[in-house]
């Protein structure tokens, strides 16, 4: 699973831009999360909530994985792409750090038998 997390507060249109700054929190780069085997869990959530500081957000602070960017650099991206990296993802640097080709096939069917079970549940309750 690999994803960036975006919020946006609901505020009515303007011409001038609401958004001053973006935070943005990396939760993909060195992740290795599996439907099966090595499934998402709350906890692996409790440093994104403790970054986010939903209590006060005007009082976040920047980490190795929570950054913020400010709005003109953003809009200066190529096709204000917010596709954002800075952390080095050690499996790009060195192929030693990949798993084995038949951990990757296995876990690749494991996430698809796991997802058609999930679609054939949600076909099941439309019926």
């Amino acid at each position: 699973m690999k994803a960036n997390v975006l919020f946006f507060d609901r505020k009515p249109a303007s011409e001038k831009p609401w958004t001053k700054t973006l935070w943005i929190y990396d939760f993909r780069t060195n992740q290795h999360f599996t439907l099966k085997n090595n499934s998402l869990k709350r906890s692996d959530l409790d440093d994104f909530v403790a970054c986010y500081n939903p209590e006060n957000r005007f009082e976040r602070k920047a980490t190795d994985r929570f950054h913020s960017f400010e709005y003109d650099d953003l809009l200066k991206r190529d096709k204000v792409n917010l596709d954002i990296f800075w952390l080095k993802d050690d499996s790009l640097e060195d192929s030693a750090d990949l798993l084995a080709p038949d951990i990757i096939a296995t876990e690749i069917a494991e996430d698809l038998e796991a997802a058609l079970e999930q679609f054939s549940l949600i076909a099941n309750d439309l019926k």
